[in-house]
């Protein structure tokens, strides 16, 4: 058995931390069925903005809300506005690699998902192990995103397109991509 990732929210910001709490994460539950995070299940949590690695586990807040809130001892990790990566995992056999497709939320700066995707693990020429990520609106293979093939030039005219700022879009690209 491996210990893999079942569910990953990516670029999630804090809105808040609550020392006094008895614990744990705040999570929109409407972000984390999306995602396929449960109330109560462990979770690890990566801080980008600090490097700070926790563990605790999921409480749901507001639904809409798109809060992440740190409580108790958790709440010492992080400032209001930190971008975090929290995981959810699962064991399995690698043969089953093939089969599951972990859940993957992307967020703009304001806690808005923008992008749904999902890991992929498949046989190809080179390694009977590949992996790639799959954009889940697009549904196809050839609309995936395959590292380290990634037009950076168009996921920065994507991003002004949506509405971002030149500041948002630089500190994405040097947040996800090594130029």
């Amino acid at each position: 058995m491996i210990k893999i990732v079942r569910a990953k929210l990516h670029g999630l910001r804090v809105t808040g931390a609550d020392l006094n709490y008895h614990g744990s994460i705040t999570l929109d539950p409407e972000q984390c069925e999306l995602s396929g995070i449960y109330p109560m299940e462990f979770v690890e949590i990566w801080n980008k903005s600090s490097g700070a690695r926790i563990t605790t586990y999921v409480i749901y807040g507001e639904p809409g809300s798109r809060c992440c809130i740190l409580n108790g001892a958790a709440a010492r990790t992080c400032q209001k506005g930190d971008e975090l990566i929290i995981a959810a995992s699962d064991y399995c056999d690698p043969s089953q690699l093939y089969e599951i497709k972990p859940r993957i939320l992307t967020y703009l700066p304001n806690n808005e998902v923008d992008q749904v995707l999902n890991y992929d693990v498949f046989a190809s020429k080179e390694r009977p192990y590949d992996f790639r990520i799959v954009d889940v609106d697009k549904h196809t293979i050839e609309d995936c995103h395959t590292y380290p093939n990634v037009d950076v030039a168009a996921i920065r005219n994507n991003l002004a397109d949506k509405g971002w700022s030149p500041e948002e879009i630089e500190a994405f690209v040097a947040s996800h991509f090594t130029l």
